[in-house]
């Protein structure tokens, strides 16, 4: 991991994101948080609090330099949580995840991915969270991957349409922004997000002109990404924010096209929310025309050479032979546990027909 750590250090980034599956359960998280925390980078984790909830263990990573945690909460109500965790009494861990954090002064903020068991009420979730633990500030939301984990194969039971969701997510959003939190959005489309476009990930991103790499630890192994390839119709040419719209992620077929609207809205105010967010220490101070002939460029100039890397970096894509036995034990685990809870495996790669 160090040399990735290094390699993160090498492209001038400012933090990474200890993700997984769970990273919790990494034995080495801690002394790589550490490291990472000594070579200037910002750390922050995504979890579902299982062990977090664990003051121990919180008080490790925050004296570790972990400087942020997002806690994974998908829904308040916990009959819906158990459905979609698949195991009961996930969400008193949560919220001692939450609490535990802060003790040890490490920020908090709250992931939910969007799903068909939660669609409805989104914003019930905010209002529960926001009130037994006010001290939250940032919310995340990301839109169901359809063609990951048990969704690939249940797609009927987990994945929702665009609209299902697209009022609870607009009355969450409303309240978050008039308390004065912050909120970002991943994977959906700004048609059904448009009062709060500045707020997609996506946009913010192809505004920033900002690269997104991940190391997975199975067979994928470092993926980088600067185009989404996500999916436009005929409708989004005519969209006024079509530029800056990461479109309808959907690498699983779960999602119809047709959902995709226009919208026509002025482009400018959505652009100068982004680039005057005092908040990103990432972003320097640029104005809305300066930055329109960098994008008009950047647009135009298809056939620029691309970056040259230091031949020492580690290849994207890379397989090891350690990733591949991380991969089968993790498909596993899971397998078991799906056989359990009478829910069908997604298919691996080497199990597709």
């Amino acid at each position: 991991m160090r040399v990735l750590v290094d390699d993160f250090v090498e492209r001038g980034y400012f933090g990474i994101i200890l993700t997984g599956g769970e990273p919790t359960l990494h034995p080495e998280l801690p002394r790589i948080a550490a490291y990472a925390n000594e070579q200037g980078l910002h750390v922050r984790l995504i979890t579902n609090g299982s062990r977090l909830s664990q003051p121990d263990f919180a008080q490790a990573l925050a004296e570790a330099g972990v400087r942020l945690v997002h806690v994974s909460v998908y829904s308040v109500r916990p009959e819906v949580e158990a459905r979609l965790r698949g195991t009961e009494d996930t969400l008193p861990k949560a919220y001692a995840a939450i609490d535990n954090a802060a003790r040890f002064g490490i920020e908090v903020n709250i992931n939910c991915v969007i799903n068909k068991l939660n669609a409805d009420h989104l914003h019930e979730n905010i209002r529960v969270l926001v009130g037994q633990h006010p001290h939250i500030r940032h919310f995340v939301w990301n839109n169901l991957d359809p063609s990951m984990g048990r969704a690939e194969v249940n797609q009927a039971t987990f994945t929702p349409r665009l609209a299902e969701f697209e009022l609870s997510l607009q009355r969450a959003m409303k309240l978050l922004h008039k308390s004065g939190r912050t909120f970002r959005v991943e994977k959906v489309p700004l048609c059904y997000m448009t009062d709060f476009a500045w707020a997609s990930t996506e946009t913010r991103k192809i505004v920033k002109g900002e690269e997104r790499i991940v190391h997975f630890l199975d067979d994928k192994q470092t993926v980088r990404q600067t185009e989404w390839g996500h999916i436009y119709t005929e409708a989004c040419d005519v969209c006024s924010l079509r530029s800056i719209c990461g479109g309808l992620f959907d690498r699983g077929d779960g999602y119809d096209p047709a959902e995709l609207h226009p919208v026509f809205v002025p482009l400018q105010p959505v652009v100068e929310h982004v680039l005057g967010d005092g908040t990103d220490p990432s972003q320097k101070p640029l104005s809305f025309s300066q930055w329109k002939k960098r994008f008009t460029r950047a647009e135009r100039d298809e056939s620029a050479p691309a970056v040259q890397r230091d031949a020492s970096l580690i290849p994207v894509g890379r397989v090891t032979d350690r990733g591949e036995r991380l991969y089968a034990a993790k498909r596993k685990a899971e397998g078991r546990k799906a056989e359990a809870s009478g829910i069908a495996m997604e298919r691996g790669q080497d199990e597709e027909s």
